[in-house]
């Protein structure tokens, strides 16, 4: 056989040689096991940052806020239903940064050298669970986000950590009073607000018969301390003390004032009038969800519209109302007081 076939074959076989030792010896053995990468790689990637640094680690720097948690709806650990803090806030340990990825157990971690996300956009955010999906299961609570508070953020209304705990002043509280001795008292309030406290269009005042006691209470010591401001009420105001509030308040909410509105008929206008972020808190039949919130059904069209108008300008301060009363045009507002007035007492 010819010398230059001899060196050319042992040339190849030399190339055979150092291939097969390459490739059991320096090629790692899961390489092309599923396609054309080390499938190991997988496993070790997963495996590695970012990592979950648990809930318990945000304790120490926000007390607060992990307290308002530990105690709501997102940490229901007897239903196994827990929404962990960088379930929204992003892991606490990130992977190495770019320029390419180095597999090993560093880069950055909370607090030291990583900053968590603190969300904006609290409507993507909650919309991810709680968006109303036909699919989604009925045990999960759901909203259509537009038409339950427009264009406004969840935190609004809502703190971010205990959803169901609701921000400032939207909750009112007032201890129970003494109807009848409050009876006597509300004689002075029938020439604005009706003998029943039930008003006409001849009277100024809105209905105040059947409305919660907190809501009124509130009001009332409102126009008490200033708060809120109206020649004629802060007048009459001045003239009661804490316990008479509790008594003429129990006294009116006593009293009856029933919609006839159907409530499925009423939930389809609502959307029509625009007032489907109000049936929130004020029902979809002028009765409110909450005893801290004023019914509407039994009130005039020109008070609530009167009402919303105070709210947008200053004259009457609530952190709610006043965002929501800002985002209506005076078209809107009339449309959403002519919606509630059609909730009429019987």
């Amino acid at each position: 056989m010819p010398k230059h076939i001899v060196r050319l074959l042992l040339l190849l076989a030399g190339f055979a040689i150092v291939a097969i030792t390459v490739r059991n010896h320096v090629v790692d053995k899961s390489f092309y096991k599923i396609g054309h990468y080390r499938a190991d790689a997988v496993a070790e990637i997963a495996q590695d940052k970012p990592k979950f640094q648990g809930s318990a680690s945000c304790e120490s720097c926000h007390a607060v806020q992990f307290t308002a948690w530990s105690k709501s709806i997102h940490h229901s650990t007897d239903v196994g239903k827990v929404v962990k803090c960088e379930v929204c806030h992003g892991p606490g340990g990130g992977r190495d940064p770019d320029p390419g990825y180095v597999h090993a157990a560093t880069g950055p971690v909370h607090p030291v050298n990583l900053k968590l996300a603190v969300p904006t956009d609290s409507r993507t955010t909650c919309g991810v669970c709680h968006e109303q999906i036909a699919a989604r299961p009925l045990q999960q609570r759901q909203v259509v986000i537009n038409d339950h508070a427009g264009t406004q953020q969840c935190t609004l209304c809502h703190d971010a950590h205990s959803p169901q705990t609701f921000n400032g002043s939207l909750v009112a509280t007032a201890a129970p009073g003494n109807a009848v001795a409050g009876k006597s008292k509300a004689g002075a309030c029938a020439a604005c607000h009706g003998a029943a406290g039930i008003t006409n269009a001849s009277l100024p005042g809105p209905t105040l018969a059947g409305q919660n006691q907190a809501y009124l209470a509130a009001a009332l010591t409102a126009y008490k301390t200033g708060k809120r401001s109206n020649p004629i009420m802060t007048g009459m105001a001045a003239t009661v003390n804490s316990a008479d509030i509790n008594n003429i308040t129990s006294y009116f909410s006593s009293l009856r004032c029933e919609t006839s509105a159907s409530i499925a008929a009423q939930a389809a206008a609502a959307r029509k009038a625009g007032a489907a972020m109000c049936t929130n808190c004020h029902g979809t039949n002028g009765v409110s969800t909450s005893s801290s919130w004023p019914n509407l059904a039994g009130q005039s069209k020109d008070y609530i519209a009167a009402a919303l108008k105070s709210y947008a300008g200053g004259q009457r301060s609530n952190v709610i109302m006043t965002t929501l009363a800002k985002s209506l045009s005076e078209p809107e507002i009339d449309k959403v007081a002519a919606y509630y007035a059609g909730a009429t007492c019987k």
